[in-house]
């Protein structure tokens, strides 16, 4: 049990220190470089955490269950998702279509029209008393309607590719060092978990300075939002290059180690 225990801890701890890595903190500044709320770009964080945690969980699964083996060039090509969706990031940040494709496809678009219809229905179904009998509903909408379905998918999927790209050295390792298949997925599940806590932190800490600025100085928050999108740029191209020809993707020799 103790031996269990502490397991569970390590990945807790380790998936929080995960969360760090340095193409995820650059992905999620990009995202919440537009957020208007601290609130908001933790519930960013946490969508991003789930997503990853979703195909670690099930490559991992995988890996652990069956024995399942990545080739070298699929390998690879998980990985350059990485950097193709940082490149689009930065050009839509820079570009201004993130700002465009949130106010069309965001909260603000309808979102008004059909709080009201909501507000109307539950005033004719609830009566009066619907904030008494139906508070989680309310905290619902007033929590994830912000978000929009742009912005609920937007992390989601990004934490998918990022969990892609990083499953199968989270397998690999655990099964170094844990043989019992059950106690290795046990230890998955937490280490997403401690992921989707970091990512959560993590959001919330880097969307500080980007809501500071924007109600105060709107200059600087252009600089901030502008400059995230250029390391978003600059970091995918690099990733680009390293998978597609120092590790061989773009040639006939790939090489791939999962890290």
């Amino acid at each position: 049990m103790l031996s269990f225990l502490s397991i569970i801890a390590l990945g807790f701890f380790l998936g929080m220190r995960h969360a760090t890595d340095a193409d995820h903190v650059v992905a999620v500044t990009t995202i919440v470089s537009r957020e208007r709320s601290v609130r908001g770009a933790a519930l960013i964080g946490i969508l991003w955490g789930l997503g990853h945690t979703l195909t670690i969980f099930l490559v991992g699964s995988l890996i652990i269950l069956f024995g399942v083996v990545i080739p070298p060039r699929l390998g690879l090509t998980m990985e350059l998702s990485v950097g193709l969706m940082l490149i689009l990031l930065g050009i839509l940040n820079l570009s201004g279509m993130m700002r465009w494709i949130t106010q069309n496809f965001g909260a603000g678009a309808g979102h008004t029209h059909s709080h009201g219809v909501l507000t109307h229905a539950h005033e004719t179904s609830f009566g009066a008393s619907e904030a008494e009998t139906a508070p989680a509903l309310n905290w619902l909408d007033r929590t994830f309607g912000r978000l929009g379905l742009y912005q609920a998918l937007r992390p989601l999927a990004i934490g998918i590719v990022h969990g892609l790209a990083g499953s199968a050295a989270v397998a690999l390792l655990v099964l170094t060092t844990i043989r019992v298949s059950s106690l290795a997925i046990a230890y998955l599940l937490v280490f997403g978990l401690g992921t989707v806590a970091g990512m959560m932190l993590i959001t919330a800490a880097i969307a500080v300075p980007f809501t500071f600025s924007k109600t105060r100085f709107s200059r600087m928050n252009r600089v901030l939002a502008t400059t995230s999108g250029v390391i978003s740029l600059a970091f995918g191209l690099v990733i680009v290059y390293h998978m597609g020809f120092v590790h061989g993707l773009f040639t006939g020799h790939p090489s791939w180690t999962p890290r």
